[in-house]
């Protein structure tokens, strides 16, 4: 990935060749006197769609899935000592 460095007033005169360069893959660090103050960079291309139904057929929810937890458990969870 290519990084470009420019100052506020550059992204104001170039904002639309600048935009084209990130489109293409560019990083943009844009500075003012001398310190980084923001980043323009392409927006991820890499994100994979949700595919809903892969697991179909290969994994198993238990009939007791939603069962009350046991007393003792339960306890933890809810920061209280066990009684029985």
């Amino acid at each position: 990935m290519v990084t470009l460095s420019v100052t506020v007033q550059e992204l104001d005169k170039q904002l639309h060749n600048l935009l084209a360069e990130a489109q293409n893959g560019a990083k943009i660090v844009i500075s003012s006197s001398g310190k980084p103050l923001a980043q323009l960079v392409p927006p991820d291309s890499d994100k994979k769609k949700i595919q809903f139904g892969v697991l179909r057929g290969k994994a198993k929810v238990a009939e007791d899935f939603d069962a009350p937890l046991p007393d003792e458990i339960l306890a933890e969870f809810e920061g209280r000592e066990c009684v029985s």
